[in-house]
């Protein structure tokens, strides 16, 4: 018998090997393997097996298999065969996605031995002081201890503790206990979390229309549109809870990282050890061994981020994709370049499971889908427990630095009044601004020369803290102290712009004694760090939480009254058709952080731009009828939902060689169709990230003729996959995004 294994690389040819007799029943479709490459032994996922194969060299065997039970099943399998088709990505590369090189079930957590005194025989003691001095050492620290003794901390006295506590209990003097040290995977989540629900009306429709639908065992998709406060996480709970009881499992997918703590302690206080939590912050041990009970089956509910949508449960019931508008559910880079809610609903559709996409602010294309009646509609219109809305105020920040005299300024009067206004009564506020570091822009004062990354085509930011220049996409970083010009050499920069740090800074100075907390990229490297911040602020230990979009959704702190948007009009006027719907949606988000409980909420939007529609209709907390407007715009200039978008982004460190392969695209597409609309080549918005200049070409495939896509995905297939062949790239890649989220 043969095999073909593929392995993680950007092709799609398959190697063919032999199965041993020894593996002949042990091998599938699926199955992971090690097996030789060259002088390398590498592992591989089995693809085909036949009697035959029509390779005439020799054919070399697999030498053994990676885990020690099946992690396939014909979904999953399905599923993979899907993303590699839809995604362009050879089987490999989506393997080694959806089960990760590192893990398998084989990982075994590390042991650690203990000692503890057994008898004290003083006769045995006193020839030990005499005969054996280091015994006698460790005997005397043990009898001395009130616990158990780890054996490595006896290293000071002895180079082999663990041969000396053996010797020791030869003679029955002390005792050996191994004990497994379990990583905790529980430091990245709140306390349970306790309550007592008590449903609405619509709550109950909504919590009865997917028990329904789980009982019914057929796949099917619901937009649970909730106005931010609605109770959402309380009807997720209900769901899985039935779920459960029918013997199925559940996936909750998370968009943020800093979303995971509240919901795993709500969780936890309902279904105990029965979930497990998945995401980048673990450590490679947690990451193993969570995913090691996962394969076996012992957690039944896995909470995470985006790749937890792959994790390897059997009898999959239900799947929640909460906030589902949000980018980060995009891979951009490395193929497969796939989003986690529309892979969530191929899964479902395999798994005979529910869906749930679940937002205040949907996306614009789950809820045309809703429209066009592809999805069934849930609404929550009221806040859960009877909680009111803010009040929302908008305040035109141009208009109130002429008045003032002060230019440049952050805080605005009324926002510095109202946060003021709280701290009196020892109520909580919270603060986004959508930028961090301390200063963004850093030009020189002679020659207005702006300094920029030397990798990428972008401004370097000071960040205080550090005293350094960063660059936020390629990680480069410079010492900021006498630092010059790159032109005429002056020291005479300016630090212009406001980053969090800086805010932080004006918050400290403007209100002495405060205690505040600021979350961004920088301050929650660790789950710990996350998990730190938000406890200390729902435990009441800090007055103003800082921070970025991580804090703008699905944090629920009922002592919130104040939410301050310090400037909503980051990211308004990219040249990027959904730069609009991103803000709109940020500034609604984050005003539903106001007043989720008895407590009245308000908020304050600062914004240089007050006429703008969509800031207009963010300080309305109209959604309704902001979609209904930019799906008109969307239509008149055949964007999504209207149409199908595909973006292929060429890639190369000389700008020359990279215009040329786009323009070389270009020509050779061929069989064009009506529908199809072609932009590009040009540049992109960031012509330079790390060192590679950038060029797109976009597609655009119009809906009334293309109804599911496929015309544009065959016209892609049919110009794209034999390209490279017939093109020699050299230090040029081809990147092909199907679905982009952007086009920056």
């Amino acid at each position: 018998m043969f095999a073909k294994v593929a392995f993680p690389i950007s092709d799609f040819k398959t190697f063919s090997y032999g199965i041993p007799l020894k593996l002949l029943n042990s091998i599938d479709v699926g199955t992971r393997v090690k097996v030789p490459f060259g002088k390398r032994v590498i592992n591989g996922i089995v693809t085909q097996i036949s009697d035959s194969i029509s390779f005439k060299g020799k054919v070399k065997d697999i030498i053994g298999i990676i885990d020690d039970l099946s992690i396939m099943t014909p979904e999953i399998w399905k599923l993979m065969e899907w993303m590699s088709s839809y995604y362009l990505a050879p089987i490999g590369q989506v393997a080694k996605t959806v089960f990760p090189k590192a893990l398998t079930t084989r990982y075994t957590p590390p042991a650690s031995w203990y000692v503890k005194i057994k008898i004290y025989d003083k006769k045995i003691i006193s020839k030990l002081k005499i005969r054996a001095r280091k015994q006698f050492t460790v005997l005397d620290i043990i009898y001395n201890s009130s616990s158990l003794v780890k054996v490595s901390t006896l290293k000071d006295h002895c180079s082999n503790p663990l041969q000396v506590c053996r010797a020791l209990e030869k003679l029955n003097l002390v005792e050996l206990i191994e004990k497994i040290s379990l990583p905790d995977a529980t430091g990245f989540t709140f306390d349970p979390i306790h309550k007592k629900v008590v449903f609405n009306d619509e709550q109950k429709l909504a919590v009865n229309s997917l028990i329904n639908s789980l009982d019914e065992g057929i796949f099917q998709s619901f937009l649970l549109h909730g106005v931010t406060g609605s109770g959402k996480t309380e009807i997720y709970v209900e769901a899985v809870r039935h779920c459960l009881l029918k013997g199925r499992t559940a996936i909750i997918l998370l968009p943020e990282i800093s979303l995971t703590p509240q919901i795993a302690g709500r969780f936890r206080a309902v279904f105990g050890d029965k979930i497990a939590l998945w995401h980048s912050k673990l450590t490679q041990a947690q990451r193993s061994w969570t995913w090691n009970k996962i394969c076996r089956g012992d957690f039944k509910v896995v909470i995470g981020a985006r790749s937890a949508v792959f994790s390897p449960l059997k009898k999959l019931g239900l799947i929640v994709v909460d906030e589902e508008q949000e980018t980060s559910f995009k891979q951009d880079s490395p193929d497969p370049r796939y989003h986690a809610r529309d892979v969530a609903l191929i899964r479902a559709t395999y798994e005979k499971a529910v869906v749930v996409l679940a937002s205040a602010t949907p996306s614009l294309e789950t809820y045309y889908n809703y429209k066009q009646k592809k999805i069934k509609y849930l609404h929550l219109s009221k806040r859960f427990g009877g909680a009111m809305y803010p009040d929302v105020f908008l305040v035109d920040m141009l208009s109130e630095q002429k008045e003032s005299g002060k230019f440049g300024q952050v805080i605005s009067g009324l926002l510095q009044d109202k946060i003021e206004d709280r701290l009196r009564k020892n109520e909580q506020i919270i603060l986004l601004h959508n930028r961090r570091g301390y200063s963004p822009i850093i030009s020189c004062a002679d020659c207005g020369e702006v300094l920029n990354c030397h990798n990428c085509n972008v401004t370097l930011t000071y960040h205080q803290n550090e005293r350094k220049l960063i660059c936020h996409y390629c990680g480069y970083k410079e010492i900021s102290k006498n630092k010059v010009c790159s032109e005429c050499k002056s020291m005479n920069l300016l630090y212009r712009g406001t980053g969090t740090q800086k805010v932080e800074q004006i918050i400290k100075e403007t209100f002495k004694g405060i205690r505040i907390a600021r979350l961004d990229m920088d301050t929650s490297k660790t789950s710990a760090g996350i998990t730190s911040v938000l406890k200390s602020f729902a435990d009441g230990n800090v007055d103003i939480l800082l921070g970025t979009q991580m804090i703008a959704k699905g944090l629920d702190f009922p002592n919130t009254t104040l939410v301050g948007i310090i400037n909503s009009d980051l990211g308004l006027y990219l040249p990027d058709f959904r730069a609009g719907e991103r803000i709109f949606q940020l500034i609604y988000q984050a005003s539903g952080r106001a007043g989720r409980k008895d407590k009245a909420g308000e908020v304050v939007i600062q914004t240089f731009s007050p006429e703008n529609p969509v800031i207009n209709m963010a300080s309305e907390l109209n959604v309704l009828k902001y979609y209904d407007i930019i799906l008109e715009e969307r239509e008149e200039l055949s964007y999504p939902p209207y149409s199908w978008l595909a973006k292929i982004e060429i890639t190369g460190v000389k700008r020359e060689s990279v215009n040329k392969i786009s323009t070389e695209i270009l020509n050779n597409f061929k069989n064009k169709y009506e529908g199809l609309e072609i932009l590009g080549p040009a540049p992109c918005y960031l012509e330079k990230i790390k060192s590679r200049y950038r060029y797109q070409i976009v597609l655009k495939s119009l809906k009334k003729i293309d109804n599911n896509g496929k015309l544009l995905h065959n016209f892609i297939k049919k110009n794209m996959i034999h390209f490279k062949d017939k093109n020699p790239l050299r230090q040029n890649r081809i990147n092909i995004h199907f679905d982009p989220l952007s086009l920056i």
